[in-house]
């Protein structure tokens, strides 16, 4: 197996810190939601529909990001992956010192929370072409042969950004007493998410275009039809697989990380430093699971991984939420292995790298990415919140079916052979740049 050049650790390095900073100024958001809700409503609202209506207005930057991936996607299927990922942390910047300087309900009555709705749609323009276009800027990058590892690197680095989110809400929770927080406290991770943000944006200026784009467009093999055209027309099977494994992606995500927070502190009697912390705990072990799962991938391939892993992701979802309300230290034990599981996110980027050929590479895994996660990504919360009226496990329930859902992918993998039906894809990277390694 080809090693890893110092050249492809240093891309993987900056592309990973440069997602992280601008995952976090997207999720920082979810942190908040108990202060956001009362200042952006009328007063009096009841807690459990403020609630509702916070994780709504997070959703709406789910609910955007196919329009803005999908368009940012086009560009970089005809003009570069690298001016496109530049342009994706530039946007979220800017809007997220947006929402640092937004003027409250009380201050602006109605007008307060359609703002912040603005905002949160931005974010999501901005977000949605950067995991993507991050996936396949590193894939089309380092060998073939080290995908896995890559884009397992890629989503951990991603994931890093939860981390620093969670642990600058628990700081910010722990300095700041709750009348503090109502009045200006609530606004300075914004502000520190626009400072990592231009640090990112600096950062991306050392990257280089992809060898697989700069032998397309030497070699005049660029798309020459409406690059979403040919994703709907030609690759069905290839979006099917990855609209599903984005909605498992998007449930491990949002449920046992963003989610979790508030959960432990509704359902389980937490308080708020106690969840984030937890919270925080738990991401370093989804940091460590998405390596381990991108560098399994590239051993064994995609298909034992995910079929053991989505079991693995089950039964460590339903345990953690059935006993982390014994105590503290059994939540975090708990918490542990249900992030290692968690960790398979990982693997999801290697499978939809390699479902779509290079010319239309970035709109098909845009395309299938967005619209999977503004759809699933987007309801989760506000679904999972209403649900628990119902049942207090409705969480766990959901992360169930995720999890045979996962597991009905993997066997699919398995049925369909070593090549998965699935077109060359990246594989087409050695051939287009056999002169660059």
């Amino acid at each position: 197996m080809k090693k890893l050049t110092i050249q492809d650790f240093r891309l993987l390095g900056l592309a990973a810190l440069g997602g992280a900073l601008e995952f976090y100024d997207f999720i920082i958001f979810i942190f908040f939601t108990p202060v956001i809700g009362k200042l952006f409503f009328p007063p009096g609202t009841p807690d459990w529909l403020s609630i509702i209506q916070t994780f709504g207005i997070f959703g709406a930057g789910y609910l955007v990001r196919p329009l803005g991936g999908i368009a940012l996607a086009h560009f970089g299927d005809l003009f570069g992956r690298k001016r496109i990922f530049a342009f994706s942390i530039l946007l979220m910047t800017l809007s997220t010192i947006g929402m640092a300087l937004l003027p409250t309900y009380a201050s602006v009555g109605v007008a307060a929370p359609i703002l912040l709705v603005l905002m949160r749609l931005i974010q999501g323009a901005a977000i949605g072409s950067e995991v993507p276009g991050a996936w396949i800027f590193v894939a089309e990058h380092v060998s073939s042969y080290r995908v896995g590892f890559g884009c397992g690197f890629l989503c951990s680095g991603l994931t890093l950004g939860i981390l620093l989110g969670a642990s600058v809400a628990a700081a910010i929770n722990g300095l700041f007493t709750a009348d503090e927080m109502l009045v200006y406290a609530w606004r300075i991770p914004f502000f520190l998410g626009g400072l990592f943000g231009l640090v990112a944006v600096h950062l991306r200026r050392w990257l280089h275009e992809t060898p697989v784009f700069s032998e397309m467009e030497r070699n005049h093999l660029l798309v020459l039809e409406l690059p979403l055209r040919v994703v709907l027309r030609d690759y069905t099977r290839s979006i099917i697989v990855s609209l599903l494994l984005t909605w498992f992606l998007s449930a491990g995500i949002v449920v046992t990380t963003l989610m979790t927070s508030t959960l432990l502190q509704q359902l389980y009697g937490y308080s708020a430093e106690q969840s984030l912390a937890a919270t925080s705990f738990g991401t370093v072990f989804v940091i460590v699971g998405a390596i381990g799962a991108g560098t399994l991938i590239d051993r064994v391939g995609p298909k034992p991984v995910f079929v053991g892993g989505s079991i693995f992701f089950g039964l460590s979802t339903f345990t953690f939420y059935s006993f982390a309300g014994v105590s503290m230290s059994v939540a975090l034990g708990l918490y542990a292995v249900m992030g290692l599981s968690v960790g398979l996110t990982g693997g999801v980027p290697y499978v939809m790298v390699r479902a779509f050929p290079a010319r239309v590479r970035f709109t098909g895994v845009s395309f299938s990415y967005n619209v999977a996660y503004a759809v699933f990504g987007g309801l989760t919360p506000i679904t999972v919140a209403s649900l628990l009226s119902f049942s207090p496990m409705a969480h766990a329930y959901y992360l169930l079916f995720i999890a045979a859902l996962t597991l009905a992918v993997g066997l699919y993998l398995f049925r369909t052979g070593d090549r998965m039906e699935f077109p060359a894809g990246i594989e087409e990277r050695d051939t287009l740049t056999r002169q660059q390694q």
